[in-house]
């Protein structure tokens, strides 16, 4: 199934198909209250804090889940083993990336991001709801492994042998400033491709071709063997993962990323444009 669904196809899918809001903002207050003041008609809201990531700790600020609790705030969501699901936000797509790369890795086979979110559904004329859907009774179960993913040794490893890809900003990345976490600058060996470099300024990806052409400016290669995500704490780096999935490529995601990373004061640091 072809990762990215339109507005379009969404409404006149929307009767068969659980949707998803997921709105989330990076150091605001959980996206409930914008949910309440509208939503996708029949959409139940899910939080990125609570119910799409463990509690932060050493393994990152956004570490992964436990898979049945994932599994169990899935259910009350509504989400089916065989039904279709659309997850969108209201932002930069990071929180869809995240939810729909969730659902990958658990086994959900049938889950798309709407692209360009709820300004793409306002745009295509599609209505607004305030009624909150009670919680569902989905079946879904957890099934884990079926997105590859790195831990620290795994990333510091593809990061010699093959591509990994820094999807934080350009300054973060050369180590100019670290506004979250306590250490600035990046994996060695990693190159950077920000998330801002595979969306419009709508929110929409940009087509494959421009894609790879994006991709190739920033040095990385598509076609290459191997290739891993990370930035903050494991929830942008998914909109990459995403964003190569619409040309066919199945990249690992390193969940705990550089919150992990700079966790352990013994892990090397490399700072400045080049990978290090």
């Amino acid at each position: 199934m072809e990762p990215l669904i339109s507005a379009a196809a969404l409404a006149a899918a929307l009767d068969g198909t659980t949707v998803l809001d997921v709105r989330y903002r990076m150091g605001g207050p959980p996206g409930h209250g914008e949910y309440a003041k509208g939503h996708i008609p029949g959409a139940r809201y899910v939080d990125l804090d609570a119910e799409l990531a463990a509690p932060p700790g050493s393994r990152g600020r956004h570490p992964l889940p436990d898979p049945a609790e994932f599994a169990a705030a899935m259910r009350r969501a509504g989400v089916g083993q065989h039904r279709d699901v659309v997850v969108y936000d209201d932002w930069n797509g990071w929180a869809p990336a995240r939810a729909w790369w969730l659902l990958r890795w658990a086994g959900h086979d049938r889950v798309r991001v709407l692209d360009g979110g709820l300004a793409a559904w306002r745009a295509a004329g599609g209505a607004l709801s305030t009624g909150e859907p009670p919680p569902g009774a989905g079946d879904f179960t957890a099934s884990p492994g079926s997105m590859p993913v790195l831990d620290a040794d795994g990333a510091a490893a593809l990061a010699r042998r093959g591509v990994l890809i820094d999807a934080r900003a350009a300054e973060r990345y050369r180590g100019e400033t670290e506004p979250i976490d306590p250490v600035a600058g990046h994996i060695p060996g990693a190159v950077n491709l920000p998330t801002t470099a595979v969306t419009r300024d709508g929110g929409s990806f940009v087509d494959p071709a421009e894609l790879a052409h994006r991709w190739e400016a920033f040095g990385v290669d598509p076609a290459a063997a191997e290739i891993g995500v990370y930035c903050g704490s494991g929830v942008s780096a998914a909109q990459d993962v995403l964003a190569l999935a619409t040309i066919g490529v199945t990249a690992a995601l390193y969940p705990g990323s550089w919150s992990e990373w700079t966790a352990d004061p013994s892990r090397p640091v490399a700072t400045g444009a080049e990978p290090g």
